[in-house]
This record gives structure tokens, C-alpha cells and sequence, in this order.
């Protein structure tokens, strides 16, 4: 299962690809793009932001792209400054490895959120493989909420059979929305152009 602070990372590196911001920007930009990401807090954002820099995935810059130790010279002389965080060399390569990741640590409800959000820069196998263990991981949760349904039916009372009605129904939803997405990627695949064998000179095949 993906750890928060896993989560988190992916996130902020996936936003900085886009664009330098500063710590409040961040925040704002998981919580509107990111909406599993509302329950998280400074405490926890800047953390996360002084670990990256640690490891030099990320730097500090001034308002207009000072280095950090102008910044901070600036913060105590009493002007104000705020912090722009920018995604290194190292940082846009270790994305990509974030971003090659299709293991169950994908699938699950904590990840596959924000793995989605940065589709765009994910490969189409790894976004298949993603997909279809998403959607199996969900179709094992059906089977369990029927399961449980059909053995406690009769013992619940009339709202508490809505409520887990409710959940299986957004479950159903879901997997039939991941059939759609899997269709397209598939169908996406099969109209790309394919690399055509030609014969060389002395009938070997060459690839053009």
C-alpha cells in the first residue's frame, strides 16, 4: 500500500514539472487538482519540501529567482520573501521513475488518484497496466461487498442497507468507468503506426 508521505512526493514533483511555486501556490494546487489531497496540511507539505531539497530533487529560490541564501539574508533583515520551489535535473529524473511504477501501490485508493492526475506524462503501457489493476483491485472489492450484502441483508435495518447499497453501487461505477478508459488506451495502441520490416539488399529484413 502507498504511504502518504510516498503519495506526497509524486504529488509536489509532479506539480513543480510544471512550473516553479511556492509553498501556499502548492497547497492550493493539491487541494483544487489533487482532491484526495484536502486533508493535507503545512505540517505536512513542508516537511515533505525540506526532505526533497535534502535530496536535492528540489531548490529554494527567491521571489525572482534569488538563491536561497538571498533569500533567507533578505528574511533577516526583516523584508519579506517568499520561497519558490523549482524541480532539478535530479528531480525530473526521479519522476519518471515515480511515473514508471505500475505495482499495486498504484492501484490502491491513497495512489491511484494522483497517478491518474499525471497521466499525461506516463507512458501508454504503464498507464494500461495501472488501469487493469485498478479495475481488478475493485472488482475483488464488488464481490466482497455482495458477499457481505447476501449474509447480512436481513439483519440490517433500512438505512444502513442504503449506505452499503451506495457503496457498491460507486464501486460498480467505477469499474465500469476503468473498462471505458482500458478500452480507449487499447484502442489508442492498436491505431498507432507500427514499425514496417523491409527487405535489405540481400533479402535480410531492415526495420525503417
Amino acid at each position: 500500500m502507498a504511504k502518504r508521505g510516498d503519495v506526497l512526493e509524486l504529488a509536489v514533483l509532479g506539480l513543480l514539472r510544471e512550473s516553479p511555486l511556492h509553498g501556499y501556490e502548492l497547497r492550493k494546487r493539491l487541494n483544487s487538482l489533487l482532491g484526495s489531497f484536502r486533508a493535507f496540511s503545512y505540517g505536512s507539505l513542508y516537511p515533505c519540501l525540506k526532505s526533497l531539497v535534502s535530496a536535492g530533487l528540489i531548490i529554494e529560490d527567491g521571489p525572482a529567482g534569488e538563491e536561497a541564501g538571498t533569500a533567507a539574508a533578505a528574511a533577516r533583515a526583516g523584508k519579506r520573501s517568499r520561497i519558490v520551489y523549482r524541480l532539478t535535473a535530479e528531480g525530473k529524473e526521479h519522476l519518471q521513475e515515480l511515473l514508471a511504477e505500475s505495482g499495486p501501490a498504484a492501484w490502491e485508493d491513497e495512489g491511484f488518484g494522483v497517478r491518474f492526475a499525471f497521466f499525461g506524462r506516463t507512458d501508454a503501457a504503464t498507464r494500461l497496466r495501472i488501469l487493469e489493476g485498478r479495475r481488478s483491485r475493485l472488482e475483488e472489492r464488488v464481490e466482497t461487498f455482495r458477499s457481505a450484502l447476501s449474509r447480512t441483508k436481513e439483519r440490517l435495518d433500512t438505512y444502513t442497507l442504503e449506505l452499503q447499497q451506495h457503496g457498491l453501487e460507486s464501486v460498480e461505477r467505477e469499474v465500469r468507468w476503468l473498462s471505458e478508459l482500458i478500452d480507449d488506451e487499447r484502442r489508442r495502441e492498436s491505431a498507432a503506426p507500427k514499425e514496417i520490416p523491409s527487405t535489405g539488399p540481400k533479402g535480410s529484413l531492415e526495420t525503417r
